[in-house]
């Protein structure tokens, strides 16, 4: 089981989200738990105050060290393992991947921080975090987005929560076809999929998906694969 702690200054975004579907679902198995705390209750002052404006000047206003460390704190003391990962949800960190996901899906800690604002105070970076990931090369009104995103891509991955794991070897940038030779990273995207009816408006379905040769339907997929990768991410090629 892994655990996810999410400190964030909207918890009532995640309401919908993670009460659906496979989130959902894996909770209720105990396959992941999901907590959700208010980084306000780590504040000392009645205007529970988590942001401050910036020394030296600039534009808006930025995450203060001292309620997230204060956090931090409590979230380990109370945790059943000794290993946990902290990460703060940024646009300046690394880019969420399919492999990043799966690194995390084996962890069994792991505490996101979303960011907002203009940013976070640099000693929470300095000091409190093992790893800064983005999902992307945007800029969001926070990390709580990114958090959501991050959770049901780990969460999917974990053993127990789809009826067939082996389901997501098959997936776009999983890539376990045999064309890795054509690819430096391994990484594809998924081939093309159809299902009834095999003839819909004169749109026919791939003759060879009905052959049911397994040999070829197996070749076609990977060559499918391959030149849709090439197609539309040939930076993964």
């Amino acid at each position: 089981m892994i655990k996810i702690d999410i400190l964030t200054l909207f918890p009532k975004m995640f309401q919908g989200p993670f009460a659906e579907s496979i989130v959902k679902r894996a909770m209720g198995k105990g396959l992941i738990t999901v907590n959700l705390h208010d980084l306000r209750q780590w504040t000392a002052d009645k205007h529970q105050t988590v942001d401050d404006r910036p020394f030296g000047g600039g534009v808006g206003m930025v995450l203060m060290v001292e309620p997230i460390y204060k956090a931090l704190k409590e979230l380990t003391r109370h945790s059943k393992t000794s290993q946990q990962k902290v990460i703060l949800l940024t646009p300046q960190g690394k880019v969420f991947n399919q492999k990043i996901a799966g690194n995390l899906s084996k962890q069994k800690h792991l505490i996101l921080i979303c960011g907002h604002y203009e940013g976070v105070d640099e000693r929470i970076r300095e000091f409190l975090v093992d790893e800064e990931i983005s999902i992307g090369d945007y800029v969001l009104t926070g990390g709580e987005l990114p958090a959501m995103v991050m959770t049901d891509a780990i969460t999917r991955l974990l053993p127990g929560v789809l009826k067939k794991l082996a389901a997501t070897r098959n997936e776009s940038f999983a890539n376990p076809l045999p064309v890795t030779r054509h690819a430096q990273t391994g990484q594809l995207l998924e081939y093309p999929q159809y299902t009834r009816p095999a003839d819909f408006q004169g749109w026919k379905v791939p003759a060879v998906l009905l052959s049911g040769d397994h040999a070829k339907v197996a070749a076609w997929q990977a060559q499918q694969a391959l030149k849709r990768t090439r197609r539309r991410r040939p930076d993964l090629l």
